[in-house]
């Protein structure tokens, strides 16, 4: 079966872009967040990666960049899609190798969080991510709105 496609449609790329985030866990268990500077809410240390960048690479930069701490990259823990934003987050498990937390441009705030405390200040769609982390069950695959989880399937 032959099916139409206009030739605008066959040349336009998807509109996604690329972020990593670290979910870097320190030896007492404590979660490495921010609190973002453009808008206040808690996340995880991240961005969008660059062109020619691996993503391990462009997790260190980013959580470097934004908290002042070294990291180790340890492994995948997620793929999460912000279906209204077209951003596609791949978020690794890291161990913190040094550094000294400070704030950043795009940070107000860099702090040690429990688990508990990660549900409490983060917004489900980024908590959820930390979490994910910590379970030992991923890669976890997850899309959301900006606002609630999307159900699989």
């Amino acid at each position: 079966m032959l099916l139409y496609m206009s030739t605008q449609e066959a040349t336009l790329p998807p509109l996604h872009s690329v972020s990593v985030a670290g979910v870097v866990v320190r030896e007492d268990g404590r979660l490495l967040a921010i609190r973002r500077a453009d808008n206040g809410t808690w996340e995880l240390p991240g961005g969008v990666l660059e062109l020619t960048e691996t993503p391990e690479a462009g997790v260190a930069r980013e959580v470097l960049e934004e908290t002042g701490i070294h990291v180790e990259v340890d492994q995948l823990t997620g793929v999460y899609k912000n279906t209204t934003r077209g951003i596609v987050a791949l978020v690794f498990r890291c161990k913190p190798s040094g550094g000294i937390e400070r704030t950043s441009s795009e940070s107000t705030a860099v702090e040690w969080l429990t688990p508990d405390e990660v549900s409490e200040r983060m917004a489900e769609v980024f908590a959820i991510r930390l979490l994910d982390a910590l379970d030992g069950n991923g890669p976890h695959v997850r899309s959301h709105d900006g606002r609630r989880l999307i159900p699989a399937g």
